[in-house]
C-alpha cells in the first residue's frame, strides 16, 4: 500500500462530460471533451481508502443511453442519470498508479466502473476487480472477460438454462453481448440463429462465431417470416437484446416451455413512446417464461466465469471481434454509432496500450 501525498506531480486529464440531457437519439454534440488536471497520488487525509487508476481502455455500451436522459423523480431507471457537466462513466480497464487500499498496489491491472476520462480516482475500490489473465489482451476485460461477457454468460447459462438440442435465437447477435451469448449456446449444444444489421455482420456470425444461421433484419420485410424460415421448428430460447418488433415476432415462434431472456431493448432506448407488444397472449398456452435480468446480480460468480471464459478463448471455442477507436476524443462518436449499428463487434476506446 502506498499513497497519500499532497506534493505529487499533476497530469493532464481529458474527460467526456454530458453537456445536456438527451431526448431521442443521442448526438456527439450532447457530449464534450474537456481538459482538467489530476494529481498522481491519492490525496492525503482521505477519510476512506482510494485507488488512482490510469485508464487504458474504456467500454462503450448502449446502456449508457439511459443515463443520458433526465428521468422524473421516482421513475424506474437502471442507474442514476448522468449529471450535466460531470464526467460520464462506464466500465474500463486500467493500471493502478497509486493506492491507499490494502488490496491494491501500484502496477496492478484492474477493471471495473470508471470515469470516461484518462485518470479516475476510485473511492469505492471494492468495485474494482484484479485482472488474472494478463496473457490475454487487456481489452478483452471491457468485453468478453468483463461486464458484457458476464452479461451473456448469466443470461444464457443462468436465465436461459440451455439444453442440448435447444433452438436458440439471438438478436443484435454481432454485438458485444450477442456474439458471446450465441457462442455459449453453441458450446451448450444448441442450434443457434442470430440477427444483425448488415450482410457483413451476418457473414461474421456464420463464419467467425459459428452460428448455424443468421439473417439481416434490415433487409427483411417480415420478422416472423424470417424466423419461420431460419427456425421452422420454433424457438426454445430467445436472447433478446433489442425488444420491439423483434421480440413481438419471436413470441409467435416460441416453443412450449420456451424461455425469453430479456437482456436489452436497444430499439426502444431513443423512443419517447416505446413500442407496444401485440403477441403477449402467446406466452400463456405455450407456458413461456419471460425473464429480465441485470448483470449486477451476478457478479458473485465472476471468478468462475473468468476462468471458464478464459479457457474457452484459449481453446478456440470463443472468438472475439472488437471495434476499437483511439483516444478519448473518439468516445462520443463511438457511443452515438452504437445506435445506428456502425460498430462491428465490441465497441471500445483505447487510451493507452500496455
Amino acid at each position: 500500500m502506498a499513497g497519500g501525498g499532497d506534493d505529487a506531480a499533476a497530469a493532464r486529464n481529458k474527460m467526456v462530460v454530458l453537456k445536456r440531457h438527451v431526448t431521442g437519439f443521442p448526438m456527439e454534440e450532447d457530449m464534450e471533451v474537456v481538459v482538467g488536471a489530476v494529481g498522481l497520488r491519492v490525496p492525503a487525509g482521505s477519510s476512506t481508502p482510494a485507488v488512482l487508476v490510469k485508464n487504458l481502455y474504456l467500454s462503450c455500451d448502449p446502456w449508457m443511453r439511459g443515463r443520458m436522459s433526465k428521468h422524473d423523480e421516482g421513475a424506474t431507471a437502471p442507474a442514476p442519470d448522468f449529471v450535466i457537466g460531470e464526467t460520464m462513466e462506464n466500465y474500463g480497464v486500467g493500471k493502478v498508479i497509486d493506492s491507499t487500499h490494502p488490496e491494491f498496489k501500484s502496477g496492478d491491472l484492474v477493471w471495473g466502473m470508471s470515469g470516461w476520462e484518462e485518470y479516475t480516482l476510485v473511492y469505492q475500490p471494492e468495485s474494482l476487480i484484479k485482472i488474472n489473465h494478463t496473457e490475454l489482451p487487456l481489452s478483452y476485460y471491457t468485453g468478453v472477460l468483463g461486464m458484457t461477457g458476464l452479461t451473456a454468460y448469466a443470461g444464457v447459462m443462468e436465465v436461459g438454462r440451455p439444453k442440448r438440442g435447444d433452438f436458440v435465437f439471438v438478436s443484435a447477435a454481432s454485438g458485444a453481448v450477442g456474439q458471446v451469448a450465441g457462442q455459449l449456446a453453441k458450446i451448450a449444444g444448441c442450434y443457434v440463429v442470430g440477427s444483425a444489421g448488415s450482410d457483413e455482420k451476418v457473414d461474421l456470425l456464420k463464419t467467425k462465431f459459428g452460428f448455424d444461421d443468421a439473417f439481416n433484419y434490415k433487409s427483411e420485410t417480415d420478422f416472423a417470416a424470417a424466423l419461420k424460415r431460419c427456425l421452422p421448428d420454433g424457438i426454445d430460447i430467445y436472447f433478446d437484446n433489442v425488444g420491439g418488433a423483434t421480440l413481438d415476432a419471436a413470441l409467435l415462434h416460441m416453443r412450449h416451455g420456451g424461455r425469453v431472456v430479456v437482456c436489452g431493448m436497444i430499439s426502444q432506448y431513443n423512443l419517447e413512446e416505446p413500442d407496444g407488444l401485440r403477441n403477449m397472449l402467446c406466452i400463456i398456452p405455450k407456458a413461456v417464461r419471460v425473464e429480465g435480468f441485470n448483470v449486477a446480480g451476478y457478479f458473485h460468480m465472476y471468478s468462475r466465469f473468468e476462468e471458464e471464459m478464459a479457457r474457452y478463448i484459449k481453446e478456440g471455442k470463443i472468438a472475439v471481434v472488437e471495434d476499437v477507436v483511439e483516444g478519448i476524443e473518439s468516445a462520443p462518436v463511438a457511443l452515438v454509432g452504437l445506435f445506428s449499428g456502425r460498430n462491428l463487434g465490441k465497441q471500445l476506446v483505447a487510451l493507452a496500450r500496455e
